[in-house]
């Protein structure tokens, strides 16, 4: 039966497939199709394969399909033909080999000769991130492709000249060596340069010339069409705040930090891998505050606003103090990433964060009595804004016991009692972004800019004057006229000279606020704000600064107490060797001040810094400015004992930190002269005046040897003024034909403690007349190289 079964199926499969072949062919009559002879199938197989012929339609098709695949062909062809022969090579960077030599803020030394040295690949570290953050800033972004620094050569010591070069991409922006070296001499002659901060680059040394040594593609194929050459970057990313991300400082007094930070992490993970060497410092307790610092580098402050946000670090008198606790225990990698004089000054107005804690210090040290007596001595102010006269929102006027609320700057009435809410109302600044980004504490300037666009505030609103009303409303010289009288009078309100030029215009600065002149020709002029569409601006640059002027003293103000207060004498200089404070000094210019050179007799090499802006020793006033000292000029004057002292980075002049006048080199001193010097209180530190009047030299002569070059003088009320150590170097300043200004006479060569007249030390001083000429000379050959 299963046999039968089989059959009677296979019979059954044959017919039906029989069937259907026999439907599917065109005739009717039966055809037999031969097995081809490599055929694998047996003759017992039940399938059987048949093959028709193509009909016209199906050859009609395959010709078409031919036809499209030969075109193809041929435009693949076509296409290498033309990129391999006819299209024209890509041309690759340019490169163009630059040059400029640094005079201040970094010097040559033999390391940096050396690449493969640690110095030099962190000194060319930091060039190159300067040089592309300032060209990817600049008109040429689109096409800048980077820098390299290539060499670093000079002078034991002395200047440092760096080579680099700039690679630019032509096929997005054509440039040439000009253009580029415009770039850099217009960043260079910035006073205060953004990218070039802290450096003095010589204008005259800027050289940028094209590369003959042209990228060269890689020809190793027949086919060339590849540049290898191509340098693909990655866009630059602003930087932008972010969440606290560290458990071990969730301490600090802000929530948002930004990267990199400033020992060079660039994201939470460098940090956690790096947090456990900074623990240990802290846990050393090296210093009191060492937590607060390392935290503060680890995960710095941000600040948000414009194109980037900022990043916010310890201010630099807080690096001094936790560099003297715990520097010895640095590595020297991260000595190096801690370098204080790169940190912002509190005075500098860039928002930084102070020493915390000042307060408790003060009760400490047993100075209760100075918390909320007038003078600050804390430089975040929280000494005199924790007082009952003044709330946390308020400005604090710099001198007295008074604050004020911000709207009432330039409001038209004196709130404070020195007026200073009332200047600086029409000031010069670079930009109304940094105007913003200065961290105000009170109404005083931080800083006067010589030149800048002219900005008028008012009730703590500022505004770019706008000269598009006075185009259209009056002629070309009334224009001229209105603008020049405006230029002088705002140069003589901030205590310049005169004014050096002034121009219109075209303000580049997006998003800024602007005001109107609303009667040009009235007594008193006022402002309006105003829209301005054509963002045509009054830009003013101003003479040399006056000297002898105390800013802070208006005509209702000008009586001088014997405790001394800010802004009282802006030109003295307290000198520190190792932070001990040895000597004083007195400003002459941004960058030179005088003293006498028996500070520096039997002293071993050393650092010394000059501190600006003090009259508290033990305080840290706000204004404070600290300089470091890199060179000393000595008198060329027989008998003379002058030296001038050279700074290494210029101070930035404001109502505490002033230059004095020099004298007439044939100024004879009248016997009726006003004369000043000052000590510091051997019980307070506190800086106090002395008044002093000439004597004859005889006098001294019987106590002391005294010279040509001696100004003997004497204390105008004795022994009931003595209160007070006068250090070397400290001045005497007289008021001579101007009363409004202070003059330098003569620098004491010691020390002069405190005693009755004849029995002490005879007040003589070094004449200055003498030596003014080789002053001028020294002052002036500096600036020009």
């Amino acid at each position: 039966m299963t046999v039968s079964a089989m059959d009677n199926n296979k019979s059954t499969r044959r017919s039906s497939w029989e069937s259907k072949m026999s439907i599917s062919t065109v005739s009717t009559k039966s055809r037999r199709y031969r097995k081809p002879p490599s055929s694998i199938i047996s003759s017992d197989s039940d399938i059987r394969f048949t093959r028709g012929k193509l009909t016209s339609q199906t050859r009609c098709g395959c010709c078409i399909i031919a036809t499209f695949l030969l075109f193809l062909l041929l435009a693949a062809a076509s296409v290498y033909v033309g990129y391999t022969y006819f299209l024209p090579e890509y041309p690759g960077d340019q490169i163009y080999r630059a040059t400029f030599r640094v005079t201040e803020g970094d010097t040559f030394s033999t390391e940096l000769a050396d690449p493969s040295t640690k110095r030099f690949q962190e000194t060319s570290r930091d060039y190159k991130e300067r040089l592309n953050l300032l060209f990817r800033r600049s008109a040429i972004k689109h096409g800048y492709r980077g820098t390299e620094v290539l060499a670093l050569d000079g002078t034991e010591d002395e200047d440092l000249i760096v080579h680099f070069d700039i690679k630019v991409d032509p096929t997005y922006v054509g440039i040439s060596a000009e253009d580029l070296e415009a770039i850099l001499a217009n960043e260079i002659s910035v006073e205060e340069s953004l990218f070039f901060r802290n450096l003095t680059i010589d204008a005259n040394s800027l050289e940028v010339k094209p590369s003959d040594a042209l990228p060269q593609m890689v020809t190793t194929t027949a086919n060339p069409v590849v540049a290898q050459t191509i340098i693909t970057m990655a866009p630059y990313v602003p930087r932008r705040c972010a969440p606290l991300s560290l458990r071990y400082c969730n301490n600090l007094p802000y929530n948002v930090t930004t990267y990199p930070n400033a020992l060079q992490h660039r994201s939470i993970k460098e940090v956690r891998d790096n947090v456990i060497s900074f623990r240990e410092l802290v846990d050393a307790e090296c210093y009191r505050h060492a937590y607060d610092f390392i935290c503060q580098l680890l995960q710095p402050g941000c600040q948000s606003g414009g194109n980037e946000d900022r990043v916010v670090l310890p201010c630099r008198s807080f690096c001094r103090d936790f560099m003297a606790g715990c520097g010895s225990r640095l590595s020297d990698k991260v000595r190096a990433l801690i370098d204080c004089s790169n940190f912002p000054e509190f005075s500098s107005g860039q928002q930084c964060f102070s020493r915390p804690g000042c307060v408790d210090e003060l009760k400490a040290k047993a100075l209760s009595p100075r918390i909320c007596d007038g003078v600050i001595d804390c430089s975040d102010l929280s000494d005199e804004k924790s007082c009952t006269y003044c709330a946390a929102n308020q400005l604090h006027c710099g001198i007295g016991r008074t604050c004020i609320q911000t709207n009432q700057r330039c409001d038209g009435r004196e709130d404070c009692p020195d007026g200073s809410d009332e200047r600086g109302c029409l000031s010069l600044v670079p930009s109304i972004q940094q105007l913003k980004s200065i961290q105000r504490i009170s109404p005083h300037e931080t800083e006067y800019y010589p030149e800048g666009v002219v900005v008028f505030n008012e009730k703590g609103e500022s505004g770019k004057l706008c000269t598009e009303s006075l185009n259209k409303t009056l002629s070309g010289n009334r224009t001229e006229e209105v603008l020049r009288t405006v230029a002088v009078s705002l140069c003589r309100a901030l205590s310049y000279q005169d004014v050096l030029s002034f121009q219109v215009v075209q303000d580049s600065e997006e998003g800024s606020p602007y005001v109107k002149i609303k009667d040009p020709f009235a007594d008193d002029i006022s402002f309006l704000q105003s829209k301005c569409p054509s963002k045509q601006v009054l830009k003013v640059q101003c003479e040399e600064l006056e000297c002898g002027l105390q800013s802070t003293h208006t005509k209702t103000m000008r009586v001088l107490q014997k405790m001394a207060a800010h802004g009282d004498w802006p030109w003295h200089v307290a000198l520190f060797k190792e932070e001990v404070h040895i000597c004083d000094g007195i400003l002459l210019s941004s960058s030179w001040l005088a003293t006498t050179t028996s500070c520096f007799q039997g002293q071993p090499k050393a650092e010394w810094t000059a501190k600006f802006g003090i009259v508290r020793l033990a305080s840290t006033s706000p204004w404070e400015q600290e300089r470091r000292i890199i060179g000393m000029v000595k008198s060329p004057v027989e008998g003379s004992t002058i030296a001038l002292i050279r700074l290494d980075q210029s101070v930035a002049f404001n109502d505490f930190v002033r230059p004095v006048c020099l004298p007439a080199a044939k100024l004879v001193l009248p016997t009726t002269a006003h004369c000043t010097t000052l000590g510091w209180a051997r019980n307070r530190e506190q800086l106090q005046r002395v008044q002093v009047k000439v004597a004859d030299r005889q006098k001294c002569e019987n106590v002391s040897i005294s010279s040509v070059n001696s100004i003997c003088t004497e204390t105008i009320h004795g022994h009931n003024d003595c209160n007070e150590e006068e250090f070397a170097g400290s001045s005497m300043v007289c008021k001579t034909s101007n009363p409004d200004k202070w003059t330098l006479i003569g620098i004491t060569n010691w020390r002069i403690a405190c005693a009755k007249n004849g029995m002490e030390r005879p007040r003589m001083y070094d004449k200055i007349g003498s030596n003014v000429d080789w002053i001028r000379e020294t002052i002036s050959s500096s600036n020009n190289t």
